[in-house]
């Protein structure tokens, strides 16, 4: 039986590495593109909350831009702290700012999803850019991306961050998290015309109008936590052009301080990952426990068949976080050296996140409780 699982094991991940050498090489680099002088104006829409810490100087990086044609939406969604009054005083600074505050969240939304789409509702550009009130921008983030956006004649646009983290735990969390999200999501299938496969990050969301008016706006994904991502993967799907590049030297995100942020900040969506299944949580921890875990400690066993087919499960594994690592994030691959003690963290993440789901009878993000009969209902 164990012979059978680990030779699985290893045609597994030689079809994921296969798959991988075909998408990454598709996967450019914004770094790469001419910057957009003069165009259209662009919309970018920030939604906020209790983000005084950062907001100040996100915003700083992108009144920066080389491209100048663009207009802000602030939204400060029920902010406790003093967002509100620094968004407000960046209006000052810079006359592009428009700044919405947000009392009460309507029955039936996300706080995040409505606040994003009550500043839509309000946006004049060409494009509408999504994103976060912590992402930093180098100055020709917004030229470079709006060049290539119209270069390739896009729906969609989503662009793959510098995650900085500072603390030796925390980074080798963040890059196995990315890790098990490119091979299970491929997110470089969104580059492929053919397939439905697509995706969507949070720090850089950029539709077309006229595309995000089609596709049905926020209300679409109104009660998904992973709102960002299901964006991506629902207009493509619907056949909107999407494609997905790198911007590890324009845009940078520090994900998360700590690891216990990290814990925390995943409560709200690795439920909704796994579609709100209990049958998902089982599979995903027992195929964790599988193929990242397991090889590490059979390549130890008296048989020599298991000790050699743990091997080679180890090394086709490290070839594939090798590739996306290097690829997709600026972390050394030399974190693999502790590749199970972060498989059996992101477990822990797993059975923390949907433990706490069932406890509270939903997930509480950012303040606001959400039952979970109601995420389940409109997933």
């Amino acid at each position: 039986m164990l012979t059978a699982l680990l030779t699985l094991g290893i045609l597994v991940w030689i079809a994921l590495i296969l798959d991988a050498c075909i998408g990454l090489r598709k996967l450019d680099s914004l770094e790469n593109e001419t910057g957009l002088v003069d165009g259209p104006l662009l919309t970018v829409i920030v939604a906020a909350r209790n983000e005084e810490k950062q907001i100040m100087s996100s915003i700083q990086s992108q009144l920066q831009q080389t491209y100048e044609n663009v207009e802000w939406i602030l939204v400060d969604d029920r902010s406790t702290d003093a967002t509100g009054k620094i968004m407000d005083g960046l209006v000052v600074e810079d006359q592009r700012i428009k700044v919405i505050h947000i009392q009460q969240l309507p029955e039936g939304w996300l706080g995040k999803n409505h606040a994003l789409y009550t500043g839509a509702k309000q946006a004049s550009g060409k494009w509408f850019l999504f994103t976060d009130a912590d992402v930093h921008y180098e100055k020709e983030a917004f030229a470079k991306a709006l060049h290539y956006f119209e270069r390739n004649g896009l729906d969609h646009l989503t662009a793959a961050p510098n995650l900085n983290a500072n603390r030796f735990w925390l980074k080798s969390f963040v890059a196995f998290f990315l890790f098990g999200f490119s091979y299970f999501k491929r997110p470089w299938q969104a580059n492929n015309p053919k397939s439905k496969i697509g995706t969507g990050i949070g720090a850089f969301n950029l539709v077309s109008q006229k595309a995000y008016e089609a596709f049905g706006t926020h209300e679409r994904i109104k009660m998904r936590p992973d709102d960002d991502l299901q964006l991506g993967m629902k207009m493509k799907k619907e056949g909107f052009s999407q494609r997905i590049v790198t911007a590890l030297y324009l845009i940078e995100v520090e994900w998360y301080g700590s690891l216990k942020e990290a814990f925390v900040g995943l409560e709200k969506n690795t439920f909704a990952g796994l579609n709100y299944r209990i049958s998902m949580v089982f599979l995903a921890i027992f195929g964790i426990l599988l193929t990242h875990f397991l090889p590490f400690f059979t390549i130890f066993s008296i048989n020599q068949t298991i000790s050699l087919l743990s091997l080679a499960n180890i090394l086709t594994s490290g070839i594939l976080y090798v590739m996306v690592i290097k690829r997709m994030t600026l972390f050394s691959p030399f974190l693999f050296f502790v590749f199970p003690i972060t498989a059996l963290l992101f477990i822990y993440s797993i059975i923390r996140a949907s433990l706490l789901t069932f406890k509270r009878g939903g997930i509480v993000w950012r303040g606001t409780k959400y039952k979970l009969s109601e995420l389940r209902e409109n997933d």
